[in-house]
C-alpha cells in the first residue's frame, strides 16, 4: 500500500513537471551575423535587413510558400490577373490584425489603405509621409515599378486594383518579396501627427508572425510570438531572439553551447565539426546564390572593358573556390545560378592566365600597371564564407600584373550605403535570388534602372537594357529565355563583373528545433518552426 502511494506520487509528480514543460514559454535564438540597417523592409535590398523586419514581422500581398519558390495567397485571399496582363485586382482577407504594442494599439483591422499607403508611399516622393521621411526604395526603383505602375485603386475597403503602363511578367513574384510588406496607414498617421516618421523604421509594426520588442545594436534582437497571426497555427513560438555576431566561429560556438539553437553562414572549417557534432543537425541546399566582384564602370581603368577583361584573366577562381568555399562551391560563369530557367549553358570563363592578362592591360595602355580600391564583403554571406580572404587572394593575384589593390571594407550596412553611390573601384558582393526569376538577376543587378541601387559595377549598357525590359513585357518563356540568353552574352563580353561562385548552403541547428525549411531565397524564417 505504502509502495503504490510513492508511485502515485512520482506519477503526480512527472505528470505536473510534463505540464510545466508544456506551459513554458517556446523561446528560439538565432544566431544571426550582422545588424539590421532598421525596420522598415521597403528601404532595404540586403538578407540581413529581410530577416530581422519582412520574415519575422510583416506579411505581403501574396506570398512564397515557405521552403519554395511557389507564389501562394497571403494578405490577399484571391487575384484576378486582366486578359491584357495590365490590371492586378486583389480580393483582400478580412480579420487581419496589426500588432498592438506598447508605442501602437491598433483601432481598426488591415484593409485596402494600408496597401494603398504602402505602395503610393514608394512611389511618390510627394507622398505625405515620404516628404516627412526623404528615403529610397531600391528595390521598387530598381525593378522599375517606379516606372511602371499607373494607377493604384482603392475600389472598396477590401478590394485594391494595380493597373501598369506595360506587362510586367515577374509582377506577381515581386509583390512576394520581401521590400513589398504591408505597413499600417493608421500607424504612420500616428506618427505623421506626432511629428516622428523616422519611428518607422525603429518601432515598426506589422501583421506578421511575430512582434517586435526590443533591439540593441550588435547585440539583440528580441520579439515575441503573434498568438493572433492570421494564419492559425504557425506561431509555434512564444518568444524568438537574434543574437548578433559577426564571426561565425563564434556563431558555432554559441550553437554548440546552447547559447544559440540555430545559426546562420557557417565558416568552412567549423562546418566540418558540426557535420560530426551529434547534438545538430546540418541540412543543406545547392544555393540559389552567386558571389561576384563587381567593377564600378564609371571609374577611371575599369570603366576600359579591355582592363576588366584582363583584371579578371588574372584571377585564379580554383584557388579562391578551394581556400574560401572548402568544398562547399562551385566556378560561377554567367550572373545567375545554372539552376534558373534561361541560364545559358554555351558560356565560358577566360583561361586564368595572368601572362596573358598582363600583356593584355600593356595592351590597354597601362604597362606598369595601376592602382585601385578593392572592397572586401565584411560580413559572412550565402555567397561568399569568408570576404577578407577572398579580397586577399584576388590582391595577390593582381600584384601578378602590376596592379596593386588597396583593401578597404566598412560595417556592412555603411559598406551598401557607399556602394550604391559608387565609391569603390571593385567591390564584392553577391546576390541571393529573391523570386525565381530571370529578372531578378539581370534586371535588379545590371539594368539600368538598377543604377545608384544594386547595380554595383554602375553599369548602365543601352542595348543590354532595352532585352532585358523587352524580355519582362512578354509571359512567353520561349522568347523570354531567347532574350534573356543573349543578354548572358553580353554581359559576357562586357564584363562588368568577374563571376566568382556559388555556394552551397548549410544551417547547422540544434536537434531540437523541427519545422525549419531552407529557403530558396536565403532568407531565415521561423514562422511554422518549433523547438523541443
Amino acid at each position: 500500500m505504502k509502495r503504490l502511494t510513492l508511485l502515485q506520487m512520482a506519477l503526480t509528480a512527472a505528470l505536473a513537471a510534463g505540464a510545466i514543460g508544456a506551459n513554458a514559454a517556446a523561446t528560439l535564438k538565432y544566431c544571426s551575423e550582422g545588424s539590421p540597417a532598421g525596420f522598415d523592409p521597403g528601404r532595404f535590398t540586403a538578407g540581413t535587413d529581410f530577416d530581422a523586419t519582412a520574415e519575422t514581422m510583416y506579411s505581403r500581398l501574396v506570398e512564397f510558400e515557405r521552403g519554395a519558390t511557389k507564389v501562394q495567397p497571403g494578405l490577399a485571399e484571391k487575384y484576378d490577373i486582366s486578359a491584357d496582363g495590365l490590371s492586378y485586382t486583389f480580393h483582400l482577407r478580412r480579420g487581419v490584425k496589426f500588432h498592438t504594442t506598447e508605442y501602437f494599439k491598433p483601432s481598426r483591422e488591415f484593409n485596402a489603405d494600408d496597401v494603398l499607403f504602402t505602395f503610393q508611399r514608394m512611389l511618390s516622393k510627394d507622398h505625405p509621409f515620404r516628404k516627412a521621411d526623404p528615403v529610397e526604395f531600391p528595390y521598387f526603383t530598381d525593378m522599375g515599378m517606379d516606372e511602371n505602375i499607373a494607377k493604384i485603386e482603392k475600389l472598396d475597403p477590401y478590394t485594391v486594383k494595380f493597373t501598369l503602363k506595360k506587362v510586367d511578367a515577374a509582377f506577381l513574384a515581386d509583390l512576394a518579396m520581401s521590400f513589398a510588406s504591408i505597413l499600417s496607414a493608421e500607424y504612420a498617421d500616428q506618427l505623421l501627427k506626432a511629428g516622428k516618421p523616422q519611428q518607422l523604421n525603429t518601432q515598426p509594426i506589422g501583421t506578421g508572425p511575430f512582434v517586435f520588442k526590443s533591439y540593441q545594436k550588435d547585440a539583440i534582437i528580441r520579439y515575441t510570438g503573434n498568438k493572433e497571426f492570421w494564419r492559425a497555427g504557425d506561431v509555434k513560438l512564444d518568444n524568438l531572439i537574434f543574437v548578433i555576431s559577426a564571426d561565425g566561429s563564434v556563431r558555432y560556438q554559441k550553437l554548440k553551447a546552447g547559447e544559440c539553437d540555430i545559426m546562420s553562414y557557417p565558416k568552412p572549417a567549423d562546418l566540418a565539426q558540426a557535420l560530426k557534432e551529434p547534438s545538430l543537425n546540418v541540412p543543406n541546399q545547392a544555393g540559389f546564390n552567386l558571389g561576384f566582384l563587381a567593377y564600378n564602370t564609371k571609374h577611371k581603368n575599369t570603366d576600359n572593358v579591355a582592363v576588366r577583361r584582363a583584371l579578371d584573366q588574372a584571377i585564379n577562381k580554383k584557388a579562391i573556390i578551394d581556400a574560401v568555399y572548402q568544398g562547399a562551391g562551385q566556378v560561377a560563369t554567367n550572373p545567375m545560378p545554372p539552376t534558373q530557367w534561361s541560364y545559358n549553358k554555351n558560356l565560358k570563363d577566360q583561361n586564368y592566365d595572368p601572362a596573358a592578362a598582363k600583356a593584355a592591360l600593356a595592351k590597354a595602355g597601362y604597362p606598369n600597371g595601376f592602382e585601385l580600391t578593392l572592397w572586401a564583403l565584411p560580413v559572412q554571406r550565402p555567397y561568399n564564407p569568408n570576404g577578407k580572404l577572398m579580397a586577399e587572394m584576388i590582391q595577390a593575384d593582381w600584384a601578378k600584373i602590376g596592379v596593386k589593390a588597396n583593401i578597404t571594407t566598412y560595417e556592412w550596412g555603411e559598406y551598401l550605403k557607399r556602394a550604391q553611390k559608387g565609391e569603390h573601384d571593385a567591390i564584392l558582393v553577391g546576390w541571393t535570388g529573391d523570386n525565381g526569376d530571370p529578372d531578378n538577376w539581370l534586371g535588379v543587378n545590371l539594368g539600368c534602372d538598377a543604377v545608384g541601387g544594386n547595380n554595383y559595377a554602375q553599369w548602365c549598357n543601352k542595348d543590354f537594357d532595352s532585352l532585358i525590359v523587352k524580355a519582362k513585357q512578354t509571359s512567353d518563356v520561349k522568347q523570354r529565355t531567347e532574350m534573356y540568353m543573349k543578354a548572358q552574352e553580353m554581359f559576357k563580353k562586357e564584363m562588368p563583373w568577374t563571376t566568382i561562385a556559388h555556394s552551397t548552403v548549410y544551417v547547422p541547428m540544434n536537434k531540437k528545433v523541427s519545422g525549419f525549411k531552407i529557403s530558396p531565397f536565403g532568407l531565415m524564417s521561423f514562422y511554422g518552426v518549433s523547438v523541443k
